[in-house]
């Protein structure tokens, strides 16, 4: 099978291509790939010293370059600022959907970048939304424990349909009873991709305005209903206690006074 960048016999074959023996093959690497540039965006930071920041991200703004977001990340914002792990994710050690909006800690040394991703990995690193939902929960709070993974027939999606299953866990309690919606607060144990959408979706409480796993323009809502309100750790050098609350912002508001009138 034929690589990327290789010729046989000075012509380009494709990836089927199989060798018979005797060719000549020629391969030209790949350029390296090239040092992120920083990209001029205000940025909300709810807290910040020399070791780490959070930062209260918008919705529409993606955490770091994948597929189809090249530039115009988060991360292109903090080049120079933040430290830690792979450039392309230099200080992230948790992140947020596209449309998701609220805090997130950020490291800026190498050191902070370490101990906060053990504070991930051990569970100590308290992450709260804000989630309003169509429907009503049968109970005031809860606890879902599924596994979830990449699903089995749609590859944008995650479910707990997968031949991946990764723990995941997730807890809810009821902030306000509307007449066909739930306001909730909810905490993650786990952060998987996507854990709280495909959690309560599927108890049957989808997040309003979820294109993905909701019901798409839900309450006029033109991305999911879902806001990290709240970030709470032990610093990971001073071991002093970091306690961040964000405002749900502009946009979800009238959704939730839509939600209110029934």
């Amino acid at each position: 099978m034929i690589a990327a960048g290789v010729s046989v016999d000075g012509a380009t074959r494709s990836k089927s291509w199989r060798l018979q023996g005797g060719e000549e093959v020629e391969f030209e690497p790949p350029a390296p790939p090239q040092p992120l540039r920083r990209e001029e965006r205000e940025l909300r930071i709810a807290y910040e010293d020399e070791h780490l920041l959070v930062v209260d991200k918008p919705a529409g703004l993606v955490v770091h370059p994948a597929s189809g977001h090249a530039t115009g990340t988060l991360v292109h914002a903090l080049v120079g600022v933040a430290a830690g792990g792979q450039e392309e994710r230099r200080g992230i050690v948790h992140r947020l959907d596209r449309d998701t909006s609220g805090l997130m800690v950020v490291a800026k040394t190498e050191q902070a970048y370490a101990r906060l991703q053990s504070l991930v990995r051990g569970r100590k690193l308290e992450r709260e939304y804000l989630a309003l939902v169509r429907g009503q929960p049968q109970s005031l709070r809860g606890r879902i424990e599924a596994p979830i993974g990449r699903d089995r027939n749609d590859p944008l999606r995650h479910s707990l349909d997968t031949d991946t299953p990764r723990e995941a866990v997730t807890h809810f309690e009821l902030v306000e009873l509307l007449p066909e919606h739930a306001l909730l607060r909810v905490r993650l144990e786990t952060g998987r991709t996507h854990q709280i959408r495909v959690h309560l979706a599927a108890i049957g409480l989808p997040v309003s305005g979820d294109r993905l796993y909701g019901v798409k323009g839900d309450l006029g809502l033109e991305r999911q209903f879902l806001h990290a309100a709240r970030l709470a750790f032990a610093h990971p050098i001073t071991s002093v206690n970091v306690d961040v609350e964000s405002r749900l912002p502009a946009d979800l508001a009238p959704a939730l006074e839509r939600a209110r009138s029934g």
